[in-house]
């Protein structure tokens, strides 16, 4: 028989191509996972890695530890203004409606993640369809006109809230929630137990391509009740006692359930290629004061200052996120944008969100997007919505040190965090004056007075 140099050339490729495939070498890499949790009414005194004394979080310090912390993110003071903010990437003048209630013709990260290929899923605590009792003034012409989380761009839910405000259950002990399109409860159980099981669940059935999952956390909201692991929990007559020491079994039992989807990802081989972020929707209920190396800091949920807005914000990506402390300003419209530029499909210019991603300055990739991001603009009205009236308009422009208000009172953060002493135009020095004019510009040009 000749020997045939195109046969013998053939086999080679052939065996090459094998050699390739067997090592991996011809694997294209696999678009990242992604992991947003954003735990309900907690500000930095609340975890160890941001000073915090008084509970035990070290999952999260670990995911800081090896990742990025940042000292200047921010938040709306109240939970459906930031969840609206980070679900659409705009900010409220641009989104609201009312409280607990978001456009249903609106495009969520859900839409933004799946359109991209990803397969999405989204657990927690939902609050965006429906919230005023039906005696509740005006009720009738908002009950049920938000979105409902299957039209949200999430191929799976689990989630507390999901129907009217007096039919929502409980969120922690026997709890009560809507599961893809079913109505669960489980008596015995614990809300955030099974949330978590239905995301480690979701993740080991899609390990095998790109995924998506959205942890809008219950913990540690009102009401304060015993979570597992404490004494209070093992009796089980104690389980809907309200108190504000069991705060502490809240925050360490959230710190627990981060741990747990890390641990599933880990256990199977996806760490390397998920990008976890945790964040909080607004500072810590105004009844917890907690210890800090600094001191005691009293929570201030609902109010426009530091205590309700500065919130934890940790990214942890192994072997692209380099450990750092970021002086990156960050605010909760930010997340569409990063996430989408964190995947390889950065949103369009002219894209129409208020948003800025800050994917750069967790892979120091361009130091252009940590100036990207000058200023934070806060429209805050949780108005209308039961018990909404205690609140009133606070409209506002900052950056790290100052924030100025749109009735022209200026505050220096950095001297007082409390802001108690209001710097008027007219003691403005030359520095002030030249804050004030910048800030002002920032308030006239995103729509303060409309």
């Amino acid at each position: 028989m000749s020997f045939s140099w195109t046969v013998f050339a053939n086999l080679c490729v052939a065996m090459l191509f094998q050699q390739i495939v067997a090592t991996g070498i011809a694997d294209q890499p696999r678009s990242p996972n992604i992991v947003l949790i954003m735990a309900d009414d907690l500000g930095i005194e609340g975890v160890r890695c941001y000073g915090g004394l008084s509970y035990e979080t070290p999952n999260i310090d670990a995911l800081a530890a090896t990742g990025m912390r940042f000292e200047h993110a921010h938040a709306q003071p109240l939970c459906t203004n930031t969840r609206l903010q980070l679900m659409t990437g705009l900010h409220n003048n641009r989104n609201w409606i009312c409280f607990g209630i978001l456009d249903p013709q609106a495009k969520t990260i859900g839409h933004y993640l799946k359109e991209a290929g990803y397969k999405t899923c989204i657990a927690g605590k939902w609050q965006l369809q429906s919230y005023d009792p039906p005696d509740f003034p005006g009720a009738d012409q908002r009950r049920g006109k938000g979105m409902h989380p299957k039209d949200a761009g999430f191929d799976g839910y689990s989630l507390f809230h999901s129907l009217h405000t007096e039919d929502k259950g409980s969120r922690y002990a026997d709890p009560t929630w809507l599961e893809d399109g079913t109505l669960k409860t489980d008596p015995g159980g614990y809300g955030p137990d099974r949330w978590v099981d239905y995301i480690n669940a979701f993740v080991e059935r899609e390990k095998d391509q790109p995924f998506f999952v959205y942890y809008p956390m219950a913990l540690p909201h009102w009401p304060m009740t015993p979570a597992p692991g404490s004494a209070d929990w093992a009796d089980e007559s104690k389980r809907f006692e309200e108190d504000p020491r069991h705060f502490k079994s809240m925050v360490e039992h959230m710190d627990k359930s981060v741990g747990a989807i890390v641990e599933k990802i880990g256990q199977l081989g996806l760490r390397r290629n998920t990008l976890i972020i945790f964040y909080s929707d607004n500072g810590t209920h105004l009844t917890i004061t907690s210890q800090t190396k600094n001191g005691p800091v009293a929570g201030g949920k609902g109010l426009s200052t530091d205590a309700g807005t500065h919130v934890p914000l940790v990214a942890n990506w192994p072997g692209r996120i380099e450990p750092k402390v970021s002086d990156a300003l960050v605010d909760s419209t930010d997340f569409i944008p990063t996430l989408m530029e964190a995947i390889g499909k950065p949103l369009e210019s002219g894209h129409g969100l208020d948003g800025v991603s800050f994917f750069g300055e967790l892979t120091g990739d361009s130091d252009d997007q940590t100036q990207a991001r000058q200023w934070i603009y806060s429209f805050y009205d949780p108005r209308p919505g039961h018990d909404k009236d205690q609140f009133t308009r606070k409209v506002s422009a900052r950056d790290r040190r100052w924030k100025l208000y749109e009735d022209g009172k200026l505050f220096d953060i950095d001297e007082d965090v409390l802001e108690k002493n209001p710097i008027n135009s007219s003691s403005d020095t030359p520095e002030t004056a030249k804050v004030r004019e910048r800030l002002a510009a920032v308030l006239a040009a995103n729509g303060a007075n409309d």
